[in-house]
């Protein structure tokens, strides 16, 4: 609990800061107060069975060793002997300790239950830590106490409580809550703010304890936050506590506000002698006892039982401490049923993030001490070893990253400022590479008109040889319609000279189907045009008419027997069918004298 409503006093210095504020920083934890308000997010007996409050603590740990904080766990020791009263009213006792047992000299701290069920979470909590490389002070009695010790001598930057009474005990950073998720930010208090805002010190918020009650207090009945506030600041945070020693309460029945600050104290006689009687001032026996009560109440605020900052206790926390892997593995297992690939998911790529801020900070740390190193000749290498690609989460810029010797994870998604911050080298190098990939990949684009060009340049190639092959055809053949000579020893020389000029027209018939084929590709002719259109070898026909060209058929013996020409072939004219019919004949009597 703390203070009582001191919480609402000091609304006005609270802080919203995102939870990137936490990178780097060294916090305290009051690990009680962690649990008690895991445990409130689900109060079921089902939530405490299946480790939800655990589970929880996961996260936010997580959380945070990606952003590099070192933690280190607190828990509470012993009851302070001036604490059993509230803390016997809080069990619901229902036994009131006497005025010998509120007397510290007379009755020691009290252990705590060890065997209890807020505790065994308690020691869950530590082992699980331990697996992350968190390590634990166990306080002696109250972990505010130790964490205020530990922010005020500067050995963390700040602690996480919601105790309010850790300001008392000389804190100067607080984090009473944290959020996590998208948004995910940390509510932050600052005694500078306190002083400044308010103008309360750490004295002035002893008193507000006496006046309001806390938990080594009950406070005085009738007063209230905004009375209470009056009296502290109309006295001032350096007297007021030996205004308190000399006098007690006393003082608080002489209090006046400044005339300078317009405000004035409203009490009538009447409810002035009811004030003081309420606190006791009467200088009896009784009322010295009140009075050394109270200064057991300062004394406890200002010499908390604690470990010095400079023991053994205190200096083994402080160190660096390993992840254990296997023995997270393990833990998790156990305690939320997670095979080991799930626990590596969740926690190695935090475990490279956290890495990466290290290195960052080792360049850093150089440039400022102006030491540049090139990224090779750092004395410990880059976790990264390349960036894959540009990624963006929620609307922030990220890279998808390749790690170096990292073991059970190869790749994850970092934020780019990061990565800026750690290795820029990686981002140019990534940046050259996906330019030349664009550069290679790019195909120049022809327009339609350089494309159409293109086509119809090849198809005048195509048509020109086309006309060649065919003069050439038609030379063969009229070869083949002159006139024979009648002569026996001329008849041998006239065969060879057929036999040659008809394997000549079958290598030019073979080219013409070959350029065909390849015009076709360009301008394709549909199959009924391409049955009607056939090409008569014996005259030239127009160039966009498409051929056929007959078969020749072989015997064994013969070189050649028969160029057979198909009796359906059309004919453009009676010319053309009477130069078809001569040359048949002409082939006809070949046959004849061969055989």
């Amino acid at each position: 609990m703390g203070v009582k409503n001191l919480w609402d006093i000091l609304e006005s210095c609270k802080k919203t800061l995102p939870l990137h504020h936490l990178q780097n920083k060294r916090i305290c934890i009051d690990l009680s107060c962690w649990i008690v308000q895991l445990q409130n997010v689900g109060k079921s007996y089902s939530s405490v069975k299946d480790k939800a409050y655990l589970r929880g603590l996961f996260h936010r740990i997580r959380a945070l060793i990606a952003l590099n904080c070192s933690l280190v766990f607190v828990t509470d020791g012993s009851i302070p002997a001036i604490k059993l009263s509230t803390y016997r009213r809080r069990l619901g006792s229902g036994s009131e300790v006497t005025q010998d047992e509120t007397n510290s000299h007379k009755v020691s701290s009290l252990p705590r239950n060890m065997g209890s069920e807020f505790s065994c979470m308690i020691k869950e909590a530590k082992v699980l830590g331990m697996a992350l490389g968190i390590p634990c002070l166990d306080g002696l009695e109250e972990a505010e106490a130790q964490c205020a010790l530990l922010n005020s001598e500067s050995l963390c930057d700040g602690c996480f409580t919601a105790d309010s009474d850790v300001f008392l005990f000389g804190a100067r950073t607080v984090y009473r809550d944290i959020c996590l998720g998208e948004g995910s930010y940390v509510v932050c208090y600052e005694m500078v703010d306190i002083e400044k805002k308010l103008g309360f010190g750490r004295n002035s918020l002893i008193t507000l304890a006496l006046l309001l009650g806390s938990d080594y207090t009950q406070g005085v009945h009738g007063i209230g936050q905004e009375t209470a506030c009056q009296i502290v600041k109309s006295v001032g945070n350096d007297v007021v506590l030996q205004l308190i020693a000399s006098e007690g309460l006393a003082f608080a029945k002489k209090t006046k506000r400044s005339k300078k600050q317009g405000q004035v104290l409203k009490c009538n006689a009447n409810e002035e002698n009811r004030f003081v009687h309420k606190l006791n001032i009467s200088g009896s026996d009784q009322d010295q006892q009140q009075d050394d009560q109270f200064l057991q109440v300062i004394n406890a605020y200002l010499k908390p039982t604690c470990h010095s900052p400079d023991s053994n206790a205190v200096h083994r926390v402080l160190a660096q401490y390993p992840f254990r892997r296997t023995k997270l593995q393990q833990i998790c297992g156990q305690f939320f049923g997670w095979d080991p690939e799930k626990t590596d998911e969740y926690i190695l790529p935090k475990i490279a993030e956290r890495d990466l801020r290290r290195f960052a900070n080792l360049r850093s740390i150089s440039s400022e001490l102006g030491v540049r190193l090139p990224l090779h000749e750092m004395p410990v290498s880059c976790p990264i070893s390349a960036i894959i690609k540009h990624r963006k989460i929620q609307g922030r810029e990220c890279f998808e990253v390749a790690w170096e010797e990292l073991d059970g994870l190869k790749t994850s998604i970092v934020p780019a400022d990061l990565i800026e911050s750690a290795c820029p080298e990686k981002i140019v190098e990534f940046d050259e590479i996906r330019a030349q990939g664009k550069k290679q990949t790019r195909k120049p684009r022809l327009k339609k008109s350089e494309n159409e060009a293109s086509v119809n340049e090849i198809n005048l190639k195509l048509q020109d040889m086309l006309i060649n092959i065919e003069s050439e055809s038609n030379s063969i053949h009229n070869a083949f319609t002159c006139p024979r000579e009648e002569k026996s020893g001329n008849r041998t020389a006239v065969t060879e000279v057929d036999l040659e000029n008809r394997q000549l027209l079958l290598e030019r018939e073979s080219e013409s189907n070959i350029i065909c084929n390849a015009a076709l590709c360009c301008h394709p002719v549909s199959p009924i045009d391409a049955e009607k259109e056939i090409i008569d070898l014996l005259s030239p026909s127009p160039i966009k008419h498409a051929y056929g060209i007959s078969k020749c058929h072989q015997t064994v013996g013969q070189q050649v027997d028969v160029i057979d020409l198909s009796d359906s072939e059309s004919e453009k004219s009676s010319e053309h069918g009477r130069k078809a019919r001569a040359l048949r004949s002409f082939l006809a009597s070949i046959k004849g004298d061969t055989s």
